[in-house]
């Protein structure tokens, strides 16, 4: 496997764990999930700059916001009981495509 992709898996679930200890801090108020979100955005940022060596900005910034906000809507949903409607799996479908057709289709994100 494309270690690039690897990298660039690594950034998402780095944000969306980063994410997801904002909603567990409290407003930071509570020390681990505070620390969680430093080290998970650190991680991240540092596995995205891993991941620019080899992808264009706008096709690794494009999957890692996408990919995110997929993956924080699903910690939400499964970690704090937000609500998901139909809209937003809507629209998360169609990041999903948008994502996608960038990595199949666009000659700009060939590894």
């Amino acid at each position: 496997m494309n270690m690039t992709l690897v990298y660039l898996a690594l950034t998402v679930l780095f944000e969306a764990f980063g994410t997801a200890c904002i909603q567990a801090s409290q407003q930071f108020t509570r020390i681990w999930p505070s620390l969680g979100v430093a080290v998970g955005y650190a991680l991240a940022f540092w596995f995205l700059s891993l991941t620019l060596k080899t992808l264009p900005l706008a096709v690794a910034y494009a999957t890692w916001s996408g990919l995110g906000i997929i993956l924080a809507t699903t910690a939400g949903w499964l970690l704090f009981g937000q609500r998901v409607d139909a809209a937003a799996l809507s629209g998360m479908a169609l990041i999903a495509c948008g994502i996608a057709v960038m990595h199949l289709l666009s000659g700009t994100s060939r590894l």
